[in-house]
């Protein structure tokens, strides 16, 4: 079968996370995908990893996207990709939060390397709670928000932690913050970042107890009313004095913004897009239950400010769209709005997402196919070229 009878489009069928921090009706509300059994709809995942990998179908059969793109890489993800990556190398989302994620660090490709080969060769196995990487690859993260979109990313610059720290003046963290306050470097700040982290017993639930009492003085400010917030979701958890540390940011619907490995970052409410490399590995550092390697967390973290007002993406105008450019091969991700008849070409696999109107493309094969908001269509390389037609926006993710 030749590229130009091969079937070009494939609508996409789609796993639904349903993690205790999704929520129940954002995904419903803004796409119409029923909820009968009110579970949260925490992310709807579109692409080909094993954890939760989409079905498509193939003359007439239900397929799995991974097994489809095994029968022929070369053609359908490309063979510049399949050198590269020997798989599909990006993960697109759909991310709905009610509730806070942990506070994260993500390796950068050589440290997930170094790490998945050392916990591989001590034979942890890569299901258990203490396992640190679960493949050998970065996960360098976009997210384009749909609705306001709370987040942190990055840590604030260390004279305006001191400050905020100083301002609780609580006992049993004053040393550490006076140390910091004498050392504002990154050694600095990482030492500090540890030591908070690796509070227990006593020193950790004072630590927690006077920093909800200052709130509750002060709450009439954004940021301590968000930690009174967080303390519900998650009760004496060390996390909570993140927020004082790393940016907080809300972006509006239509912006975005680019989570770089070694980063700590967290979303807190919201629902966006996201696209990220194939990559499961996370390091927690707070507002969680899971397992905390401090350790290894703070050896996998740059301890770099970052000024709140440059976090946002702004996009590139190209080709009829809005390109997000970031500084990794794995992925690259475009927004669509009102299009009529748009032709892009195309060298590696994508998956294109309806925001909020139906979207057809149609390719100079003669194959045709529309999908509704809140579906996807999978567009192996071979395709080459198609076009698009839109009243609403739709997002695009290749590489």
């Amino acid at each position: 079968m030749t590229d130009s009878t091969r079937t070009v489009f494939f609508k996409m069928d789609n796993v639904i996370q349903d993690y205790a921090w999704g929520s129940v009706t954002s995904i419903e509300q803004l796409f119409a995908i029923p909820n009968p059994d009110q579970k949260p709809q925490a992310e709807m995942w579109m692409g080909a990893h094993a954890n939760g990998c989409s079905v498509i179908t193939v003359n007439g059969e239900a397929v799995r996207l991974a097994d489809f793109i095994a029968t022929d890489p070369d053609a359908i993800i490309g063979a510049e990709t399949q050198a590269k990556f020997a798989e599909l190398p990006y993960l697109f989302k759909v991310l709905a939060a009610e509730n806070a994620l942990s506070v994260q660090v993500h390796p950068s490709k050589h440290q997930a390397e170094i790490g998945y080969a050392k916990e591989e060769k001590i034979g942890i196995a890569r299901n258990a709670a203490n396992r640190n990487y679960k493949d050998p690859n970065h996960k360098p993260e976009l997210v384009f928000a749909l609705t306001p979109y709370q987040a942190m990313n990055g840590f604030r610059q260390i004279s305006e932690i001191v400050a905020l720290f100083q301002a609780l003046n609580l006992e049993v963290i004053n040393d550490l913050v006076a140390t910091l306050a004498a050392n504002q470097t990154e050694a600095g700040l990482g030492d500090f970042f540890a030591a908070m982290l690796s509070l227990e017993g006593e020193n950790k639930d004072a630590a927690v107890q006077g920093l909800l009492a200052y709130c509750d003085t002060n709450q009439d400010q954004p940021l301590f009313s968000l930690l009174l917030e967080l303390a519900t979701q998650y009760p004496g958890d060390i996390g909570l004095f993140a927020p004082l540390m790393l940016n907080v940011l809300t972006l509006q619907a239509g912006e975005a913004m680019f989570l770089s490995a070694c980063t700590p970052h967290a979303y807190i409410k919201g629902t966006g897009l996201e696209i990220m490399a194939n990559s499961d590995n996370v390091l927690r550092a707070g507002l969680t239950p899971k397992f905390m390697d401090v350790p290894e967390l703070v050896a996998n973290t740059e301890f770099t400010s970052m000024a709140v007002d440059q976090l946002l993406l702004a996009p590139t105008v190209a080709g009829g769209g809005l390109d997000y450019i970031v500084p990794v091969p794995d992925f690259k991700f475009s927004v669509y709005k009102q299009v009529d008849d748009l032709a892009l070409q195309n060298t590696s696999a994508e998956i294109l997402f309806a925001i909020d109107a139906p979207l057809t493309v149609t390719h100079h094969n003669g194959e045709t196919l529309t999908i509704e908001k809140g579906q996807s269509v999978f567009i192996p390389a071979y395709a080459k070229s198609y076009s698009a037609h839109c009243d609403g926006m739709f997002a695009r993710a290749y590489n």
